[in-house]
């Protein structure tokens, strides 16, 4: 099997480039099944690798050296471990359900050779990030996954709004980004070395626990994961990005995009080890960042925000168990919180959808008639995401991280940041649902969902409610197949005595029991007209936006037009004039025959031409992805021509 490891990421790959070169001569309904094919064709490798083993022995395979610098020889190489198999497994499958959902969600859509060819790369890029077996290939698909991301939320690029909304996840992920880029640089400069296993290796035989350095290359990866997982103070992109269609808004914020910060610092595990403050940041900004995300949620009106600062926040229980040295439970968490955030999304965009695209979760409910189907999933989903007891898949995996934050340094306030998202979580998950299939709308549906979107809400409703059983954290009662499963890659977690683990287990049931009841009380207050406390202070996102355009973009705008109206006046008029004088000039010493007439024809006929050169040269710059990428492909294929030659 470790020589098919290339079928994961290949197979939408491949599916993308038909989609690019042939997408034109295939019918809508053949390329959305195209698409479909693609992301199943990961899953089944996925799947072979189970059956073949992959999960006692880690499989390895090198395509080919990428490039070779003297004695520099980074390759195409995957390797597919414990960790990996997690990651592909859920990748894969949930994408393969966010593509059957898009059949018939994205139907009466024209564009959909452009949709299909976005996602199947998006899905690529994502199992390549997830499988690379070096930094330069796991930044490449970091760095794809942040291209299609752009590409999907701003689909709808004519609509103003929807087009800007693609742009600020662009520009600022890019902040983390570049942080990326900037620890990567500096990890090859000391070790010389882009191959995972050997650069920890390397790292651990030669840092000293709190170096600088190896302090300063995991504040830099941390940089990368806060922009591409949304987490404060990056965490301003991902509400807007629900600008994208749902399935879009349901692969990012389940599978791929949101998590890839996750498995970035579960897989550089070991430099974190080295910088314990770095260590414990990374704590203090998921505990910081759950309470955020769940306050902000508690004020939306929006369906889709609501489920996006959702997002956030179940991200930050992430960083959380990541920073408390809790890998493996935060590897159970981001499972869980696939299959029931997708869900919700899912489910969301079928009551949205049959509602005439209204968002607003008050006017949903009061015209009510929506899909069955889609309110029981939307409940299962909403049971998950506030962990209620014992039948959702979602207490399991919160329950452990609030159990394995105590034990952390300063674990107790860590634990109390976190208990109050939980209590948050269900209070607004429960208004949402509340508002919006118990208003005063008629329950009788008006239209039922066709099959595709039946069939991925039904496997992912059965998902949300079972994925728990198979993990309790060891001294648990029941099972603790998880965290023993990862040990060996990721070790495992420090734990509270075990009668401490028990009453922070009765806590942690009773909190989203808490907030059910609360959720009811609060829904009974917004309908009589009675506003909850600082709601427009969270409905503004504690007002990060606001502060972000009066200290980062007005100014940067401000600058950028000054400086373009200097260049402008100094180097473009200034210079076609000193030009102009300059021929005017030399006509005159060579030429006094000339007559001035015919000099300042001459002159003003070189500054039209100049002119005309201008506006052709910019016509080339239109904006139009696909025109760039034929330019530089022509001068590419240009390049490797005369270099053959």
């Amino acid at each position: 099997m470790s020589q098919w490891l290339w079928l994961i990421p290949g197979s939408p790959l491949l599916g993308a480039l038909i989609i690019a070169l042939l997408g034109g001569r295939i019918r809508r309904q053949h390329v959305a099944l195209l698409a479909s094919c693609a992301a199943a064709g990961a899953f089944l490798a996925v799947l072979l690798a189970w059956l073949a083993g992959a999960a006692s022995q880690p499989l390895q395979q090198t395509l080919y050296t990428w490039v070779a610098v003297g004695d520099w020889r980074p390759t195409i190489g995957f390797s597919l471990d414990r960790l990996a198999l997690v990651m592909v497994s859920v990748v894969s499958g949930v994408g393969l359900l966010v593509h059957l959902y898009s059949v018939a969600f994205m139907a009466g859509e024209s564009d959909q050779r452009r949709y299909y060819f976005f996602l199947n790369l998006f899905l690529a890029g994502m199992l390549i990030l997830v499988l690379a077996d070096n930094l330069l290939l796991l930044y490449l698909g970091w760095e794809l996954v942040g291209l299609c991301s752009y590409a999907l939320i701003g689909f709808w690029y004519r609509d103003p709004l929807r087009a800007a909304a693609g742009r600020k996840a662009f520009t600022v992920t890019r902040v983390g980004d570049t942080a990326l880029a900037l620890g990567i640089f500096m990890l090859f400069s000391q070790f010389h070395e882009l191959s995972l296993s050997a650069l920890f290796t390397s790292a651990t035989l030669q840092c000293e626990q709190g170096s600088t350095l190896a302090t300063l290359t995991a504040l830099l990866i941390l940089a990368g994961a806060v922009g591409k997982s949304a987490q404060l103070p990056l965490q301003v992109w991902l509400p807007d990005a629900m600008a994208g269609p749902s399935p879009v808004s349901a692969l990012i914020h389940a599978a791929t995009m949101v998590t890839a910060g996750v498995y970035l610092i579960a897989r550089t595990h070991p430099l974190f080890e080295l910088a314990p403050q770095v260590l414990w940041l990374v704590a203090a900004i998921g505990a910081l960042t759950i309470v955020y995300g769940a306050s902000v949620a508690l004020a939306q009106s929006d369906l889709k925000r609501v489920l996006a600062y959702s997002t956030i926040s179940q991200i930050g229980y992430m960083f959380l168990a990541l920073g408390s040295g809790a890998y493996a439970l935060a590897l159970f968490h981001l499972t869980t919180h696939a299959f029931f955030k997708a869900l919700l999304f899912l489910s969301a965009g079928a009551v949205i959808r049959a509602g005439g695209d209204e968002h607003d979760v008050h006017r949903l409910g009061e015209r009510g008639g929506h899909p069955p189907l889609a309110r029981w999933t939307f409940l299962i989903g909403a049971a998950s995401l506030a962990a209620v007891p014992v039948i959702a898949a979602g207490f399991y995996s919160k329950d452990a991280i609030l159990t394995a934050a105590w034990a952390a340094p300063a674990g107790p306030m860590l634990w109390a940041f976190a208990a109050v998202g939980a209590l948050l979580t269900a209070i607004y998950i429960f208004r949402t649902h509340l508002l919006v299939f118990h208003g005063a709308g008629p329950r009788t549906p008006t239209t039922s969902l066709p099959r595709y979107m039946a069939f991925p809400l039904l496997i992912l409703a059965v998902l949300s409610l079972v994925a728990g059983f198979i993990e309790l954290p060891e001294g648990w009662p029941g099972p603790h197949l998880w965290s023993a499963w990862l040990e060996a890659e990721l070790g495992l977690a420090n734990l509270p005595p075990l009668a401490v683990a028990h009453g922070l287990q009765i806590v942690g049931a009773l909190l989203p029991l808490a907030g059910i009841a609360l959720a009811l009380v609060l829904v009974r207050r917004e309908r009589t007209g009675q506003p909850l406390p600082l709601m427009t202070f969270l409905r503004s996102g504690w007002g990060f936006d606001a502060f972000y355009r009066a200290t980062l973009v007005r100014p940067y705008q401000a600058l950028a037009q000054t400086l373009g109206r200097v260049v402008e006046a100094m180097l473009i008029e200034g210079g076609l004039r000193g030009l102009a004088g300059g021929f005017l000039a030399l006509a005159i010493i060579c030429r006094k025959g000339v007559e001035l007439g015919t000099l300042e024809r001459g002159i003003n006929g070189l500054v039209a031409g100049l002119r005309f050169g201008h506006t052709l040269l910019s016509a080339s710059q239109n904006g139009l992805l696909s025109r760039y990428a034929l330019m530089v492909s022509t001068g590419a294929l240009f390049l490797l021509g005369y270099w053959l030659w």
